[in-house]
């Protein structure tokens, strides 16, 4: 509804009269008065612009500057969803500076005298054993990994005798688990976040996650676990640092035929062309004693000297 405003009261009249023509004028002093409009909402392409508007888009939400803003008129604006912006793994520069620096790396979680020796119970269970039966017979039981031979009788006594110590292996995990905490690794007994994976590496986090259920399938299983993530971590290393997106190293990709069926399993099922070329150099070379901790220390820096987060 239009308000009228005297310009020589200057205020509101008290009392006002028409003129024949149409023209209000002012009771008190007789000027016309002036017709005046009250300010409404501004309108964004037929939309009320509310003062403050912020648009989120789920990260770096930053307040306009104080201070007059021009008015834009902005047509056909289309943000994605949030769940579809593409957010890359590793950060830009800059924000890599402003990351907290590494905590100390190492395995976490137990301690390595602890891993070690439950380690050594589950392999005794490699060990055959020999069961005597009611008609003087002997039972043989023993454990056989994919890919391994049948034994004979005469292999399953003489290692009944001489059992396998897995010392080698063992070595193996303790160097991997040294040179890993060097370049500020962590390795968490933890059930990896994707579903059916024994052991994961996230770059990000610089931790390397492996199911506590390995442990009990003896220091075989588990060095070779171990090993398999180190390459991950070798290949983060391979395209900058640590934290890196993981890129191919160059090295051997060919699987052993035991275990060229896993990259068909359901968890490999959306992998990448690139990611399925990663693990096949992992799964390629995890039973190599001593290429896990040769990758690492040719690629990685030490945490100390790692430019932000490593």
């Amino acid at each position: 509804m239009a308000r009228f405003f005297c310009p020589r009261c200057r205020h509101r009249p008290q009392a006002m009269r028409r003129r024949a023509d149409g023209v209000w004028l002012c009771q008190e002093c007789g000027a016309p008065l002036q017709r005046r409009v009250p300010a409404g909402p501004l309108l964004l392409g037929g939309v009320p612009l509310v003062a403050g508007l912020l648009v989120a888009l789920g990260f770096g939400l930053s307040a306009l500057p104080p201070g007059p803003q021009p008015l834009q008129r902005l047509t056909g604006l289309e943000l994605p969803p949030v769940d579809e912006l593409s957010l890359a793994l590793d950060p830009p520069a800059p924000l890599a500076a402003l990351l907290p620096p590494p905590s100390v790396g190492g395995l976490e979680g137990i301690d390595e005298a602890s891993l070690m020796d439950q380690l050594a119970r589950a392999d005794a269970a490699w060990v055959p054993r020999a069961e005597r039966l009611p008609d003087g017979g002997t039972r043989y039981h023993y454990k056989r990994r994919s890919g391994d031979p049948q034994l004979s009788v005469a292999e399953i006594r003489s290692l009944i005798v001489n059992p396998p110590s897995f010392g080698r292996e063992r070595l193996g995990i303790a160097e991997l688990l040294g040179v890993l905490a060097d370049v500020g690794v962590r390795v968490q007994l933890s059930p990896p976040r994707k579903l059916g994976a024994a052991g994961e590496w996230d770059p990000r986090a610089r931790s390397m996650r492996v199911k506590p259920a390995v442990l009990d399938s003896g220091s075989v299983e588990f060095f070779q676990v171990l090993n398999h993530e180190a390459i991950h971590v070798a290949q983060s290393c391979r395209n900058g640092h640590v934290r890196a997106t993981p890129r191919p190293l160059g090295i051997g990709e060919q699987v052993p035929a035991e275990l060229a069926p896993v990259l068909n399993d359901a968890l490999y099922s959306q992998a990448s062309e690139l990611e399925r070329r990663l693990e096949r150099e992992a799964y390629a070379n995890q039973n190599r004693l001593g290429i896990g901790v040769d990758l690492v220390r040719a690629h990685c820096r030490p945490a100390a000297s790692a430019p932000g987060a490593g």
